[in-house]
């Protein structure tokens, strides 16, 4: 199964490439020197990932071609937005229908939305987020894989299982070989376009070492990488992009510098920022967000969150909760909803494996409040157990087969295309 769809390049922009998706034009960000008017190409996050023979390509979209337009039936018939089927205040309604309509929200409008509990309200706002993610992005949602290669970690961030100070925790790094292997079965045998490198802290991946396993899985995958290291200077995150990284994530956590400074053990907010503003500039994809649940954690902070996130240039926005003891499922899905409605047209929204942790409806709930992309957890089974940053982790024990039939069954009931179509 490939979570790409071929697409056809019509038009040559400098350093951008125009492709053609089965009538639909989007942009994306090439790097192919060689690159021609009529060429099929995968892109990935915005990124020309590789060509594709235009034998196989058409193969492809012969396949798709009925699936895909099927599909968008389905998403236009769910995220169809009715004002009339539900009574709400007017204040809150007329907020929803200026955000509907793409008129600006205001600071203080997007608080209120934040701050109902009222369950028909909610109900509306998860409708609304759910247009406008269909309107702005259509039925294409993301399924990115992940490869947590050591849970080893320097820092001792309060919140976290691997951290430094967790001695019961069994550690392991992977070899430069075994990510090679798990990047090798992603890709050949499961069909990835995009895969996570992931652990913490660990002071044995140095960015040298991080840059040589880069470089090798480029010079043999077409693939587009993302790092999830931690914090990195301005020298290591140009090393990596050398390399052949083209995303970043790393969650800012928190907005407040001072409940910042608490989760991390007098540590500032404005360093952690640096770093993704530093990566912003060198070129990455920003991957970022916060947590839900926090202590002492406001309204007022997390909608900060979300605006901070669109601030930083977010490419795809991660907000998850606090686990094991997470907020309610609707305070997550506030969340998501609102970051559509603050960035109804850019953002990809995830729904991260902590929510499926905390709700095992999570996804279902998640992509119809305007969320538009999944993970899935391609790490070795010996491994997956051990890199464990909250208690029961969703999929945890699930086989990459069965992860990925679940996740298709779920996005073809819903009207979605597991696939990556670049940039409008």
């Amino acid at each position: 199964m490939c979570y790409a769809i071929p697409g056809k390049v019509i038009e040559l922009q400098g350093k951008t490439a125009i492709i053609d998706y089965y009538g639909e034009t989007k942009k994306a960000i090439n790097e192919f020197m060689d690159l021609q008017v009529g060429e099929y190409i995968y892109a990935q996050g915005g990124f020309v990932i590789s060509k594709v023979p235009e034998k196989e390509a058409l193969e492809i979209l012969d396949l798709w071609r009925e699936m895909f337009f099927e599909l968008r039936k389905t998403d236009l018939r769910l995220s169809r937005l009715d004002f009339e089927d539900i009574e709400v205040e007017k204040s809150f309604s007329l907020i929803l229908d200026k955000a509907a309509e793409g008129l600006p929200i205001k600071k203080e409008e997007l608080l209120r939305l934040m701050q109902t509990k009222n369950r028909k309200e909610l109900n509306l706002l998860f409708k609304v987020a759910n247009f406008l993610r269909q309107k702005h992005l259509q039925n294409s949602c993301c399924v990115h894989g992940i490869i947590e290669f050591s849970n080893y970690c320097s820092a001792d961030c309060t919140y976290c299982g691997i951290r430094k100070s967790n001695s019961s925790l069994k550690r392991y790094r992977m070899s430069e070989d075994e990510i090679l292997q798990a990047v090798d079965e992603a890709v050949n045998k499961y069909g990835f376009k995009a895969l996570v490198l992931q652990s913490g802290e660990d002071p044995a991946f140095t960015p040298e070492i991080m840059a040589r396993i880069i470089k090798r899985i480029k010079e043999k995958y077409a693939v587009l990488i993302f790092i999830s290291t931690g914090e990195m200077d301005s020298d290591g995150l140009q090393l990596l992009y050398t390399a052949g990284a083209r995303g970043i994530l790393l969650r800012f956590e928190t907005s407040n510098p001072e409940l910042y400074a608490k989760l991390h053990h007098g540590e500032k907010l404005a360093d952690r920022l640096q770093v993704l503003k530093d990566a912003y500039a060198i070129g990455y994809l920003i991957l970022t967000g916060s947590l839900i649940g926090l202590p002492g954690q406001t309204e007022d902070d997390l909608l900060n969150d979300i605006l901070l996130a669109k601030e930083l240039h977010a490419e795809m926005f991660t907000f998850g909760p606090v686990l094991p003891d997470g907020p309610p499922s609707e305070q997550v899905l506030k969340v998501l909803a609102v970051s559509r409605i603050a960035d109804p047209s850019n953002a990809k929204i995830v729904v991260t494996t902590g929510f499926e942790t905390l709700d095992q409806d999570a996804r279902r709930l998640g992509l119809l409040a305007g969320a538009n992309s999944v993970m899935i957890n391609v790490t070795p089974m010996q491994y997956r157990q051990f890199y464990n940053i909250y208690p029961n982790r969703a999929h945890g024990d699930e086989s990459i087969e069965k992860q990925i039939k679940d996740t298709l069954d779920l996005l073809y009931s819903l009207g979605r295309a597991p696939t990556d179509l670049g940039i409008s």
